[in-house]
């Protein structure tokens, strides 16, 4: 496992193959996780995630799974996603047994973090559906400020220095 960056208590890696039943139990979660993350109906098969996992790992994506500390234990993804010289969108799933753990908070501000003194960004902006107020409570404790919504998300951003 090589750790790319850390937080208190999150070791961030990249993806793996290895993962793949852990990131297929987390996104076929319909209740808990699926719903915040798409409008897929159908579950995602093993071998769709492979080839997922395949093509953010060939393309040197700025995915990160990450992994609690203490044990080891699959918490979730992160990514930087349509980024452009000094600015990305940014997203997070955690699994449902990982959830109401602070992890969220924790991966958010460090990846942040990361994005402006590692990646060079400027700006990080998310899209959160509208109604998870909870996610959107948590992105505005870290900083993040709406700044256009629609009847289905919420567009929002943080800026380096803010």
């Amino acid at each position: 496992m090589n750790v790319i960056f850390e937080s208190e208590n999150i070791n961030y890696i990249r993806p793996s193959l290895d993962l793949v039943p852990e990131y297929l139990e987390m996104v076929n979660d319909i209740e808990n996780v699926a719903k915040f993350i798409g409008d897929r109906k159908d579950p995602y098969t093993e071998d769709e995630e492979r080839k997922y996992i395949q093509d953010r790992m060939d393309n040197n994506a700025t995915m990160f799974s990450m992994l609690e500390k203490k044990t080891g234990k699959f918490i979730g993804n992160i990514e930087f996603f349509n980024r452009s010289i000094d600015s990305s969108e940014w997203g997070i799933v955690i699994t449902a047994s990982m959830q109401n753990k602070g992890y969220g908070k924790e991966a958010l501000l460090r990846s942040v973090e990361y994005g402006f003194n590692e990646l060079g960004l400027s700006r990080i902006f998310l899209i959160v559906f509208a109604n998870n107020p909870r996610a959107i409570h948590v992105y505005e404790q870290c900083g993040f400020k709406e700044f256009d919504r629609n009847d289905v998300d919420v567009f929002m951003e943080i800026e380096k220095g803010t």
